[in-house]
């Protein structure tokens, strides 16, 4: 065992601290890694904060009443996460072929992760206690099905997820403020359901709230899903958005207004809760989680992301204002890692969602909430409300990097290459230190695609974007006498994208950047995106016009293998 204070997972640490029993029990699909990048250990920790008795089973046997039983009956309510994957992308492929390998689960076989573990989880507590404290639902596999939502697996539309769990509240996006009203007002005895941020059913409609499309009306047309989709997408943001109702069989489905988000002081308490950073002794028994290589000594800076790529759900989940921390905070989470024998000076991630989102806002946004029907970058501009400003993550990058015992610090999270133009201060500063002192060897980018016409479908910017990023990149390489190079992360067989799309790829590739990709991602429909309800109506949901969409598997590696194929470069051709 270890000295470190970690949340309890077995009844000798809860008789060790002398509790009779926990006032709340989080259960999760991940293994029980400490850290502020798992979302149970987060949830657990600031329930602590609080003055809360909290204790965590990972990755119970769903088979047996061992596992779910060893801590007892919670006294408040159970709290349970699939992880932080929906289960069903972290199980099978998006052909649909069984994952072997989990990074989250000790010794990285993919044996302890149930399908649809939301339901598999709340099903074990209710198995084997019956009539027991309130199921809070919480995570990412539960947020994005809080409504009738596309499952790619069953190839159906699925009632809202408190429906199928039979759970009594869910806890939506990221839910900090949430969590700690819903667990004071249980614990005072007083209903949770007036609380922002949280989902319930009732046997009425909410009167106040706006009425989405039913259950039925959705299965019974496919447009409707679409309106359905839409009002829920608009109504994510603290400020704008209203609460939502929708009717499922005889029943409703309330999703009251989201909670605000977390200042920056609070975003800074949040990241300085003890976590231990490390595996929990009783599953390191088990085995090394491969997420910790990464995770381990990598900091968050900002939670949000306004690039609002179709395909991604993190808009709905995390939202689209960037909250930051201090740079204060992350220079002292930085400096506590050099105090540690384990670090050998590696920063292995700098970033959030989208890295260079640090530090800057759309004042519009911040006073009124994101705007109805209106991005803040889609395929062919940028609003002029957004004004992407390096300045401050430049600052922080150099303080970081300039830490007594940091050797390398990494910014490896995603980078949105195209607002980097659009900063005329500080974009060409900003690549040229990413480039000098936080990359090494290659820069990875996400255009995710070359033809204009599924770009406009990902709602990515179109290629010219990249031609721009990319003669930028080259010219500070040279003048800093750099050998980095970019890699590039792409889809095949988004909708919309046919075999000719891939030909036309393979030639912008070959011909003007200059390389054989070697990693191509086959689309998952993932819920809570629009590429989703793409994939499911055919239709594009800004026009309603059809669009050609591949779902025979053999075709989608047939789009993949035309990407990826080998060829020799020749002087200024390749050739196979």
């Amino acid at each position: 065992m270890t000295n470190q204070k970690f949340l309890p997972t077995t009844k000798e640490e809860i008789d060790s601290l002398g509790w009779d029993k926990c006032d709340v029990i989080l259960v999760t699909g991940d293994s029980y890694v400490d850290s502020a990048y798992i979302g149970v250990a987060v949830v657990g920790r600031i329930l602590e904060s609080q003055g809360f008795k909290v204790g965590i089973i990972a990755q119970p046997d769903i088979k047996s009443n061992i596992d779910i039983m060893r801590l007892g009956e919670p006294k408040l309510f159970w709290g349970v996460s699939g992880g932080s994957v929906d289960s069903m992308v972290a199980n099978y492929t998006a052909t649909k072929k069984f994952r072997n390998s989990d990074d989250y689960t000790p010794g990285g076989v993919n044996n302890k992760r149930p399908d649809r573990a939301v339901l598999a989880y709340t099903n074990l507590i209710r198995q084997y206690y019956k009539n027991t404290v309130p199921i809070v639902l919480g995570g990412i596999e539960a947020s994005l099905r809080r409504v009738t939502h596309y499952d790619y697996w069953s190839n159906s539309l699925r009632k809202p997820i408190l429906f199928d769990s039979k759970a009594d509240y869910l806890i939506y996006g990221m839910g900090e403020i949430a969590l700690k009203e819903l667990a004071l007002a249980i614990s005072n005895g007083v209903s949770p359901k007036e609380i922002r941020g949280i989902c319930y059913i009732d046997s009425v409609a909410h009167e106040d709230y706006i009425n989405l499309p039913s259950h039925a009306e959705c299965l019974d047309n496919k447009e409707k899903y679409i309106d359905l989709f839409d009002i829920f997408y608009d109504h994510n943001d603290p400020i704008s958005a209203k609460g939502l109702s929708q009717k499922v069989d005889t029943r409703y489905l309330i999703q009251n207004p989201p909670c605000r988000y977390l200042s920056e002081p609070e975003m800074d308490e949040v990241a300085a809760l003890p976590y231990t950073r490390t595996l929990h002794p009783y599953y390191a028994m088990q085995g090394k989680v491969k997420c910790m290589e990464t995770i381990g000594y990598s900091v968050t800076t900002h939670h949000g992301c306004w690039g609002e790529c179709n395909f991604c759900a993190i808009g709905v989940h995390q939202g689209r204002t960037i909250r930051t921390r201090s740079e204060d905070s992350i220079i002292k989470e930085v400096t506590s890692f050099t105090k540690e024998p384990k670090f050998k000076g590696i920063i292995n991630d700098l970033g959030g969602a989208s890295a260079n989102m640090y530090g800057y806002e759309c004042d519009k946004k911040l006073n009124h909430g994101t705007c109805e029907h209106q991005r803040c970058v889609d395929h062919k501009r940028l609003c002029k409300s957004m004004k992407p400003n390096h300045e401050r993550l430049i600052s922080l990058m150099k303080r970081v990097r300039n830490i007594k015992g940091v050797k390398k610090a990494f910014v490896a999270s995603g980078i949105r290459y195209d607002i980097i133009s659009k900063d005329k201060e500080y974009g060409e500063k900003y690549l040229r230190e990413l480039i000098t002192h936080h990359i090494s060897g290659q820069m990875k980018i996400a255009p995710e695609h070359t033809e204009d016409n599924v770009l406009n479908l990902m709602g990515k910017p179109g290629k010219n974007s990249l031609r721009e990023f990319k003669q930028i990149f080259d010219k500070i390489n040279k003048t800093t006498d750099k050998k980095q190079f970019l890699t590039y992360y792409l889809i095949v067989a988004h909708p919309g994208c046919t075999e000719k799309d891939m030909h036309n790829l393979k030639n912008f590739t070959t011909n003007e950047l200059r390389i054989n990709p070697e990693q191509a991602q086959v689309f998952t429909p993932t819920p809570g995106t629009y590429s989703a309800v793409m994939y499911y109506t055919e239709l594009d949901p800004k026009t309603r016009k059809p669009i050609f969409v591949e779902k025979d598997n053999r075709k989608k590696e047939i789009q993949k293998s035309i990407v990826v194929t080998k060829e020799k470069y020749c002087g200024n051709n390749f050739s196979s």
